[in-house]
């Protein structure tokens, strides 16, 4: 990752720095409260539910969060929320908890993207600890979200002319080269080259490709 994209990345994480949120699916209101109290006490906040509507109905706020999701509710499940959550493109980490464990209900959860399925009872340390890996990458997406919308605004700028020099440069070819294929003169395409920079903020070349990458010209 090069200096430019890596201070972008700060600023914009600063800009995401809302502090992060676990949501609770339980319906046993011991288990609720029981949770919340522990993330509590390390300094998370945490907001609990008796069922998938409750949280649906609730929504999801916009910060890093978590879900710790009981595998077994009243009305739907763990499992067809998180089949929910795909279906409309919500990414959003998922821990599953149970007392009902069973092997290719596990394998279910976490071939569809669970962080982790854990059988109750579990330890609390193992619960905190992939709740803390799912806020991080959370957290990093979220990032990564915020870098690439930046990105796209600045790209509606470019001129097809411009893309189509970006193209080539994100190929690897000199600008005489990217100017024979194009039929047009080699002045110009570093003047759409120059003007592309500028739009993408870009500082180096190497920043350049990096901004082309991530926005799949």
């Amino acid at each position: 990752m090069n200096a430019a994209i890596g201070a972008e990345r700060r600023e914009l994480a600063a800009r995401n720095s809302a502090a992060p949120l676990v949501l609770i699916v339980d319906d046993d209101p011991d288990m609720r409260s029981s949770l919340q109290d522990m993330f509590l006490a390390v300094r998370i906040d945490a907001i609990a539910f008796e069922t998938t509507a409750a949280l649906l109905s609730h929504g999801f706020p916009d910060r890093p969060c978590c879900l710790v999701l009981d595998l077994r509710l009243p009305g739907s499940s763990g499992l067809d929320l998180q089949a929910y959550l795909t279906s409309h493109n919500v990414q959003i980490p998922i821990v599953f908890i149970t007392g009902h464990a069973d092997v290719p209900t596990s394998v279910r959860a976490m071939k569809a993207g669970a962080v982790d399925f854990l059988p109750k009872p579990f330890a609390e340390q193992e619960l905190l600890d992939a709740v803390n890996q799912s806020l991080r990458a959370d957290g990093l997406r979220r990032v990564e979200v915020s870098i690439k919308g930046e990105l796209q605004r600045l790209a509606e700028q470019l001129t097809p002319r411009e893309i189509e020099v970006l193209r080539g440069v994100a190929r690897g070819l000199l600008n005489k080269q990217i100017a024979y294929e194009m039929g047009i003169t080699e002045i110009t395409v570093k003047m759409h080259r120059s003007s592309a920079g500028r739009k993408l903020k870009s500082v180096s070349v190497a920043d350049m490709i990096n901004k082309i990458e991530l926005l799949d010209l």
